[in-house]
């Protein structure tokens, strides 16, 4: 990776940690409106310092597999070791160019998330429901607030239609590009042989 991405990483990794501190300082915690915007800042430097503490440590890893290949005894695993930290290498360099593109200003937007099943009946509305379901969680796991709009459910559980509004920091930077359709089979009891398999359900 180029020196001087390097170095603006660096940058982003000192003022995370710096952000952090004062986070911790009684000062900051009383001004409420400091510590809502140094709270979102912290919150959009976490990824690329957690991306970039990782790449740190795979390169102590090349380092050190390079340091082995001298040894007769350890040469082989030692070249398997370097073979796959320089692949991850490349991955996490690939993950922190993208971490350092511009922003969209949109991306700190809330957004609206609509499962609908295709034809299929129960099964195909059993799926969305589990689809729905999949992306609550995700909600959750990120601190967003997750407000049904509306709901059509299923005669036996799921959802024919579902819209919701998920709030929180970053919500649409993170689902813009969430769209398309899923396909799912079930194994149907009492036989498990018979494999039902709905159409696509639409999303977006």
């Amino acid at each position: 990776m180029k020196p001087s991405i390097v170095a603006k990483l660096e940058a982003l990794y000192e003022r995370h940690e710096e952000v952090q501190a004062l986070l911790g300082d009684a000062a900051t915690i009383a001004d409420q409106d400091r510590f809502r915007a140094l709270s979102r800042e912290y919150a959009q430097l976490s990824d690329v310092a957690r991306c970039y503490t990782e790449w740190r440590q795979v390169q102590d890893d090349i380092e050190t597999a390079q340091m082995m290949l001298d040894d007769a005894e350890m040469r082989e695993m030692a070249q398997e070791e370097l073979r796959d930290a320089k692949a991850k290498s490349e991955e996490m360099e690939q993950q922190l160019q993208v971490l350092l593109l511009p922003k969209d200003p949109d991306d700190e937007r809330n957004a609206f998330v609509e499962v609908r099943a295709g034809t299929g009946g129960d099964e195909a509305a059993l799926f969305a429901g589990d689809l729905f379901r999949m992306y609550s969680r995700y909600a959750e796991s990120r601190r967003w607030r997750v407000e049904i709009m509306s709901a059509n459910e299923g005669e036996h559980g799921g959802y024919k239609e579902v819209i919701a509004k998920i709030s929180g920091d970053g919500v649409y930077g993170r689902l813009k590009f969430e769209s398309g359709g899923h396909r799912v089979q079930r194994v149907r009891p009492p036989n498990p042989r018979a494999v039902f398999t709905p159409p696509p359900v639409p999303w977006r």
